[in-house]
């Protein structure tokens, strides 16, 4: 049985699409739904004006230690606010701040969570060990975190296997997100304005669009450009900003690579263009936390038809979408020579690459905008 409530904060410090998602589902099935943010992103659907908005500290893209303090302010407004003027309501949160899920532990409310990140698991990057004390007290709490959570939301199979450590397996309710895309709008190459203004006219275009931090392993890029650097019809584009993103550029001028290519984030409107001008799209994930992530460019990339190149681990969640679905190819780090042999391929076949394309096409369907009325519905479903 599926009933309706009465009042529900959503919190995430940096509200987007899917945030949107989530939020608006919860308009429709709630008297009163408020969300805690600093940052609101609108790509596609706009959010239900009937929510109300209580802001706090903006979230800034900062180095690691930077986001520590950020992310500690966050925790502390969040905290205040759930401890007075939401002490009544149902809390959802989301996301960010990555810590903020354990104020659960410390409040009275009916508190759930929507986990896409598994923390302290992903600290793993920074090389932080298991027996690191703040990997070891993160572990405990997510212990008593979990256990008193209503309900325990995550978004892929691989993610609830890695929860699984902290809390029984009948506990974890596995939904997929989806993309800011809901069809298929990808433009042509002839007619596509990033392509034009940019001089990439028949280039077979290998994209990694994305943050260029610490721990995003981006030069793998560069080492596949300087593989393929005689395919001269192939080009990599790296499209982002972060702290690795000089370094990277200055290996890419030493080494003389004419086929790579880097550009900064694009806007909002100049995105579809941007992501339609690529014919590979690659994800990469640290081979030591990839079963603990799914980032939401991976559904971007199926929503257009977009055939994708995984660098991850073999008990990812990536290696399992290429597997069932056919549409993309996964590779790990040490095997960039068959991740090359797989670039040329497709770029030399336009049938392998046209049923590539449409394995995408059918995937993005299963990542579609109605997974946020099924969290909602199993959210709703024997409600007390």
């Amino acid at each position: 049985m599926v009933n309706k409530m009465r009042e529900i904060v959503i919190v995430n410090h940096a509200a987007n699409y899917l945030t949107i998602g989530i939020a608006n589902a919860f308009a429709e099935n709630s008297e009163k739904v408020s969300l805690i943010t600093g940052n609101i992103h609108t790509q596609g659907e706009k959010l239900n004006e009937g929510i109300d908005i209580n802001y706090i500290n903006k979230w800034k893209e900062e180095n690691d230690a930077g986001k520590v303090w950020i992310h500690i302010e966050a925790l502390v407004r969040i905290w205040l606010l759930l401890l007075f003027k939401y002490r009544h309501f149902e809390v959802f949160f989301i996301s960010a701040p990555p810590m903020g899920y354990l104020l659960n532990i410390f409040l009275p409310h009916k508190f759930s969570m929507l986990i896409w990140d598994v923390y302290p698991d992903a600290l793993k990057i920074l090389g932080i060990k298991e027996s690191h004390p703040v990997y070891r007290v993160w572990a405990r709490m997510n212990k008593k975190s979990f256990v008193k959570a209503y309900k325990l939301f995550t978004i892929s199979e691989r993610m609830a296997d890695l929860l699984e450590k902290y809390t029984p397996r009948d506990k974890i309710i596995v939904q997929p997100i989806w993309s800011i895309f809901q069809e298929n709008r990808k433009t042509e190459k002839n007619n596509n304005l990033f392509i034009k203004r940019h001089g990439l006219q028949g280039k077979f275009i290998v994209q990694y669009s994305g943050n260029i931090g610490l721990t995003h392993k981006i030069e793998v890029m560069v080492e596949l450009a300087e593989k393929m650097q005689t395919n001269n019809h192939i080009l990599f584009l790296i499209i982002g900003r972060g702290p690795r993103k000089k370094v990277l550029q200055e290996t890419v001028a030493v080494k003389k690579l004419d086929n790579c290519l880097f550009l900064p984030f694009q806007s909002d409107e100049m995105f579809p263009n941007s992501l339609s001008a690529a014919d590979i799209g690659v994800v990469i994930l640290d081979e030591r936390t990839s079963r603990g992530s799914v980032p939401s460019k991976s559904y971007n990339l199926m929503s257009y038809g977009i055939p994708s190149l995984y660098i991850a681990a073999p008990d990812s969640e990536l290696q399992a979408y290429a597997d069932n679905y056919q549409h993309a190819a996964c590779y790990t780090e040490k095997q960039l020579d068959l991740a090359a042999n797989f670039i040329l391929e497709l770029s030399r076949s336009p049938e392998k690459y046209r049923a590539y394309s449409q394995n995408s096409l059918e995937a993005s369907k299963h990542f579609r905008r109605d997974n946020a009325d099924k969290i909602v519905n199993y959210y709703l479903k024997d409600k007390e």
